[in-house]
């Protein structure tokens, strides 16, 4: 509308959030990916490093406050249908991750997992907005990523923000998921 190309990347930030997706409906429709562990464990992992993708574009919404006049309704729409586009694809793919630890090793341990997966996904989101690595830069960049991740850890006092923002992150995600799912399941 504007003739500007300005939010490409939200396409690239939707890419990004799809991988899980794919990743996920690959896991919960091949059976046989399950059974073998090097590939099972292989894809968990590529699931977990891409899965904070899925949720991290709302973070986008951070990039309004560059937009002024008439045009911040047209931008504000586009950044929440991208946005939520890329959690529904959070939300499908963690909730087939959950039916696969159900079966496999119940309810309890399945709602344990997917508190961890949401902190970790608040934790990722942190690292990708506001230090500015991407989800590949664990294979790429990984003794960067990994100085600072273990900065963090090793000084929690210093970087409490880091922590309240991953922990408010990470309970405003499982409010939107369980939230869907009861939905979902008032519907079955």
């Amino acid at each position: 509308m504007t003739g500007e190309i300005s939010y490409a990347f939200l396409a690239w930030n939707l890419f990004l959030a799809w991988i899980p997706y794919f990743i996920s409906r690959l896991l919960s429709h091949r059976f046989s990916v399950l059974r073998s562990k090097i590939k099972f464990a292989s894809l968990i992992f590529l699931w977990l490093m891409f899965m904070p993708n899925t949720f991290y574009i709302i973070t986008d919404l951070f990039h309004l406050d560059l937009v002024t006049g008439k045009h911040q309704w047209f931008d504000l729409t586009m950044i929440l249908s991208f946005a939520w586009t890329g959690i529904l694809f959070g939300i499908i793919s963690i909730r087939r991750m959950e039916m696969i630890l159900v079966s496999a090793k119940g309810k309890l341990f399945a709602s344990i997992v997917i508190c961890a997966v949401m902190w970790l996904n608040a934790f990722g989101v942190y690292i990708g907005r506001y230090l500015r690595f991407n989800s590949w830069e664990i294979i790429t960049n990984p003794f960067q990523l990994l100085n600072e991740i273990f900065a963090i850890l090793l000084d929690p006092y210093s970087y409490r923000w880091v922590w309240a923002m991953t922990f408010c992150f990470s309970i405003f995600m499982l409010i939107i998921y369980y939230t869907i799912k009861k939905l979902s399941e008032t519907f079955d």
